[in-house]
């Protein structure tokens, strides 16, 4: 169990607060909540995102992001929509940040707990964000949108090691099909000008197939208190994914983790104090999470999962 977790058992959450260095009481905080909180909320993510994650800002409309770890790389490509009563498709970008990995839990979630591809993002996704901590309406509900229609039309292509030193890929989309609303009152009934909205999607067979036969189980109680930042929620499932199976104590350097986790950040020495203070704020999600921080890296210790199993 975490240092500031077992300090919390100890002595109480307000003890706790008191003994802290005021920089970590945030953390305090969240770690008591975390243990206090009995909700029974069980999420799932494909492990492929648990390895290389999606941008944490915005890029150019038709820039591709591209991100490796030590075994999968991601490319992913924005995809276009065709406006009623518009001449050309415009591209909606590469989705990014917090609201798209929250989008795309909820879309995995849901798709392996009703043992269906048909997910809707109407009324119970706004549930579900608003129990994440996401208000409905205003600039979140627009950010949500624009984030669902990326997710919506983006292509994916995940590369792994094959053997005998050859490269496999696998071409994907998230989404097969879909039903777009457009919400044009704002643009004075000019469809052309109004915001999209997609109100339900078919996730595809193969992206589904691939999230059946590798789920990696996160508790959704936990992404409550990370809702806002987008590299603690990769941080939280990439632990979800590696810390259970591991057998012994395993080094992983600052390089491999700019690498896989420092998008947007040229130099390490910039990365490195951005990756542990979110580091930190994943490990307050997670009490039984091991992690020691080294000199040349962090070491991975083996540790329970977020949760014991998919519901």
């Amino acid at each position: 169990m975490g240092t500031l977790h077992r300090l919390v058992l100890d002595v109480g959450r307000e003890e706790a607060l008191r003994r802290v260095d005021p920089a970590e009481r945030h953390l305090v905080r969240i770690a008591a909540d975390v243990l206090a909180d009995e909700a029974d909320g069980i999420g799932v993510t494909y492990s492929g995102f648990c390895q290389a994650a999606l941008p944490h800002k915005r890029l150019a409309p038709d820039e591709p992001w591209v991100r490796r770890s030590e075994q999968v790389t991601l490319m992913v490509e924005p995809g276009r929509i065709l406006r009623p009563g518009a001449a050309e498709p415009e591209l909606t970008g590469v989705p990014y940040g917090s609201r798209a990995r929250l989008i795309l839990l909820y879309l995995q979630t849901r798709a392996l707990r009703s043992n269906t591809r048909e997910v809707e993002l109407g009324r119970s996704m706004r549930e579900w964000l608003q129990r994440m901590g996401i208000p409905h309406g205003g600039k979140s509900y627009a950010e949500v949108r624009d984030q669902a229609a990326r997710l919506s039309t983006c292509k994916l292509t995940f590369y792994y090691a094959a053997a005998k030193g050859r490269t496999g890929f696998s071409n994907e989309r998230i989404v097969d099909d879909g039903l777009i609303m457009l919400d044009d009152e704002a643009a004075g009934g000019d469809a052309r000008q109004g915001s999209l909205f997609i109100e339900r999607v078919r996730l595809s067979e193969s992206f589904h197939a691939a999230l059946r036969r590798h789920p990696v189980p996160i508790w959704e109680p936990a992404l409550q208190h990370i809702q806002n930042n987008s590299m603690a929620l990769d941080l939280y499932v990439w632990l979800a994914y590696r810390l259970h199976v591991l057998q012994r104590p395993t080094p992983v350097r600052w390089a491999a983790l700019h690498t896989q986790f420092g998008g947007g950040f040229k130099a390490l020495r910039h990365f490195r104090p951005t990756f542990l203070g979110n580091l930190h704020l994943a490990l307050a999600t997670y009490p039984d999470a091991r992690v020691e921080e080294a000199e040349d890296g962090v070491v991975l210790h083996p540790s329970k999962p977020p949760v014991a199993k998919i519901a």
